[in-house]
């Protein structure tokens, strides 16, 4: 997409130099930054304040220590992202205001981030020769918080520029050699971090996420015209390996989520490309990467919820900046709407006096941002909602009763296989939601720890097919990962009445399962119901098989062959949906199993619990059919 397109030869005469090169206003650029709306200038100057009268965290050795201890990745995380957010804050609030205020406490964060150890967190750090544990300050590694700190430091460079002079001439030459050698070298001379692609294993949304990290440090810090070259032509080398292989549908098969830095991410390459060639470089007619975009507003449910699948959250507000420029780079009205909307949701104007947390949004997005608030605001404010979606690729279908709206029923199911980045064995299962609201749902992932990424990730009841919408569980025998346990011979169709997805599952089961064949099929019809059919064959009788559903709702059992689903509180003023589930009490008994949430990640979607419903059906027979229908409650 890019290298052969764009190689190092044209890259050389199309580089805008770097003291030419001039993206986004700088402190000096006063008409800009005093032109910004009054309340935005306001928020964010009273964000520096309070980072000017808060404490620079300590990170102490045995914090780092905590992740090969014990597992846990905030101890250290946590007070190490709000040094950052501190810097950034600082610094708009000094572009802002324009007084040297802020310049001290500014130079204060850069000196202490200069003499960090390391900017790799210790989740990450494992691939140096050392292996995990505390950093080998001669082995620089480079993950995605190092490019990110990189990235942050670049930025701050170029808006104070020579302000922070007036503290020490000695500040912006040790931010340089910083950058250089924990980021611009060691890119130069590796070719081993596995996110580059350069290697056998598949990439993931580190590639462009760091990427975008790896040229704006480059573009904006390398002081020698021809490692600059250099480093742009390896970087968009590197980002080919992400674009190349991606599905053509443009499905992201690590969630909605996950877009946010996967085809956000590749976004935000794109810009700086086309930026630094003064549009020399621009691949934003090619479908491939128009699909990518689009993806994000086919998998909105309503507001913020979004379809979860893998390891995303139900809850999501994608970057709305990101999400408008897409749109307008690739010609879509309908994604710029969405960015409007969500611009909207994020009150970018400041109204209510808050900021977005700039460690989330970080510099590299905030200057875009700020200097489009007109554009963005301009646009039409309505997220599109599409009717029906179906990504061949990665097996995802969108179904709902009507297009631009949440009112009604929702379905979104998926095959695909069980070696997805950030997998969950979850090939067949489904979420319903009723007037946008939860009913049948995907818990999403807890906090990461060590074991979220080891070789006890399967054993996290989140991760596992007996707690995915009704997929069954024989004598036992759940879905295994891996590339070989996929969906067989799915088929969408759609049409005014209704959506349908068929699929065999039973090839994500492993042996043991004895499962021969698990037809599923997933139906829509619109206005009346969500129906499930399952046509199954066992290679031998089974003395139990098990389907579950998690929902929000309150539950009600009491009458045989319905599950009674009734609104209830979940967390942040949301509420669950309400509906019924029908089933045949014949074939199966139902039961309900509480799950209390005492992980923060999860808590925040969905509050104090979740409610497991257990369909046990005893010594089914070894050829059978049985079918569930979820409506919704007047």
């Amino acid at each position: 997409m890019l290298n052969q397109r764009y190689p190092r030869e044209m890259l050389e005469r199309a580089l805008v130099p770097r003291s030419e090169w001039h993206p986004f206003p700088t402190i000096d650029d006063r008409a800009a930054w005093e032109g910004l709306p009054q309340s935005v200038r306001a928020a964010y100057l009273a964000q520096g304040e309070l980072a000017q009268g808060e404490e620079w965290p300590v990170l102490l050795a045995v914090r780092y220590l905590d992740y090969s201890r014990d597992g846990n990745r905030t101890r250290f995380s946590t007070p190490r992202s709000k040094r950052r957010a501190m810097l950034a804050a600082l610094t708009v609030a000094e572009c802002i205001e324009n007084q040297g205020r802020f310049l001290d406490d500014v130079v204060n964060g850069i000196w202490l981030i200069c003499e960090e150890s390391s900017w790799c967190v210790p989740a990450h750090v494992g691939v140096q020769r050392a292996g995990y544990g505390l950093p080998d300050t001669a082995e620089p590694i480079v993950d995605l918080f190092a490019a990110e700190t990189s990235v942050l430091l670049s930025w701050m460079d170029y808006l104070l520029g020579g302000r922070l002079d007036t503290v020490s001439p000695l500040v912006r030459p040790r931010v340089q050699r910083e950058i250089d050698a924990r980021i611009l070298t060691p890119c130069m001379e590796r070719d081993d971090f596995w996110w580059m692609g350069f290697g056998s294993r598949r990439v993931n949304n580190w590639n462009p996420w760091i990427n975008s990290n790896w040229l704006a440090s480059a573009l904006l810090m390398e002081a020698d015209p021809v490692r600059r070259v250099a480093a742009v032509a390896k970087s968009a080398r590197s980002l080919d390996r992400f674009i190349d292989p991606y599905p053509a549908d443009g499905g992201c098969d690590e969630g909605p989520g996950y877009w946010g830095r996967a085809g956000a991410s590749l976004l935000d390459c794109l810009e700086l490309l086309y930026s630094a060639t003064e549009g020399q470089v621009d691949v934003y007619a090619e479908p491939l990467v128009q699909e990518i975009g689009r993806f994000i507003y086919r998998v909105q449910i309503a507001g913020d919820y979004f379809v979860n699948f893998a390891d995303a959250s139900a809850v999501v507000m994608p970057p709305a900046h990101v999400v408008w420029r897409y749109g307008q780079r690739i010609g879509d009205a309908k994604m710029m709407s969405m960015g409007a909307w969500i611009a909207v949701q994020q009150d970018l104007l400041c109204r209510k006096g808050a900021v977005e947390s700039l460690q989330r949004v970080g510099l590299a997005r905030l200057l875009p941002t700020l200097f489009s608030l007109d554009e963005i605001l301009a646009a039409d404010p309505t997220p599109p909602l599409p009717r029906d979606v179906w990504l061949p690729e990665i097996q995802v279908m969108v179904a709902r009763d009507v297009e631009g709206s949440s009112e009604g029923l929702y379905l979104a199911a998926k095959g695909g296989h069980n070696a997805e980045s950030h997998n969950h064995n979850d090939v067949g299962s489904f979420v319903v939601y009723i007037d946008g609201a939860p009913v049948l749902v995907d818990a999403g992932v807890e906090t990461y720890t060590r074991k979220t990424f080891s070789a006890e990730r399967y054993t996290i009841w989140t991760m596992r097919s007996g707690y995915h919408t009704l997929l069954p569980t024989v004598d036992g025998v759940m879905q295994a990962p891996g590339i070989e346990f996929s969906a067989q011979g799915a088929r969408y169709a759609a049409d005014d009445d209704q959506a349908t997805l068929s699929l065999d599952i039973a090839g994500a089961y492993p042996p043991e399962a004895m499962l021969e064949s698990y037809q599923r099929t997933l139906t829509l019809r619109r206005g009346q119901a969500v129906e499930i059919v399952d046509r199954y064959t066992l290679f031998e009788p089974a003395g139990e098989i098990v389907l579950s559903v998690l929902t929000p709702c309150a539950v009600n059992l009491d009458t045989p062959g319905q599950v009674v689903l009734s609104a209830a509180p979940t967390t942040g003023g949301r509420w669950s949906g309400k509906g019924r589930v029908t089933y045949d009490a014949d074939r199966f008994a139902a039961a309900a199993e509480e799950i209390l949430i005492e992980d923060e990640r999860l808590g925040s979607v969905w509050g104090e619990r979740l409610t497991r419903v257990v369909f046990r059906a005893a010594n089914p027979p070894q050829e059978g059919t049985w079918a569930f229908q979820i409506r919704a409650r007047g």
